[in-house]
């Protein structure tokens, strides 16, 4: 039942049709994002921000024990939809090359794309997508990790946002 070696004496039954389903203004659609604990910690920032989460064929499995364990709960308030699903602007998040992100309009929906970190976005997507966006960075590294980059893109969007100002 758990693979920690003192796991907690409770524990908790919950059916997948049950997880929540849906879209909402603000969405990461994830590209063959293969690793769960990105696949988890995306949903812990789409939970905080209130985004949801939209999954193509190939990426992680969300409620395997790595993706639940990273997500921290939020798997069960985030809404998911697959990855054409949500409604809005598409905004390919690319490492280089792409409009500064604080450079993008961000109001309405939005649909923020991630791809997985070797592969990234294949050229079919991204020409699926209204705009290429990168994240500043004033350091000397080659990118951001996938979940740090959705996290960023999100928070730059609440920023802008007046329903956050008034949190």
């Amino acid at each position: 039942m758990s693979t920690l070696a003192h796991p907690a004496r409770v524990i908790g039954v919950y059916r997948r049709d049950d997880l929540p389903r849906g879209v909402r203004p603000a969405t990461l659609a994830l590209w063959h994002v293969a690793d769960p604990g990105n696949v988890g910690t995306l949903l812990r920032s789409a939970d905080a921000f209130g985004a949801g989460v939209a999954l193509s064929k190939g990426s992680a499995d969300p409620t395997s024990p790595k993706a639940l364990r990273a997500s921290m709960g939020a798997l069960f308030r985030v809404p998911l939809s697959e990855f054409d699903e949500p409604p809005g602007r598409r905004i390919a998040l690319v490492p280089h090359g792409g409009t500064p992100l604080p450079e993008v309009d961000l109001s309405g929906d939005i649909v923020f794309v991630l791809g997985a970190e070797r592969e990234g976005l294949p050229a079919d997507v991204l020409a699926r997508c209204d705009v290429c966006a990168s994240i500043p960075q004033s350091g000397d590294a080659e990118s951001l990790n996938v979940a740090m980059a959705g996290t960023v893109a999100l928070y730059g969007r609440s920023r802008r946002s007046s329903d956050f100002a008034r949190q």
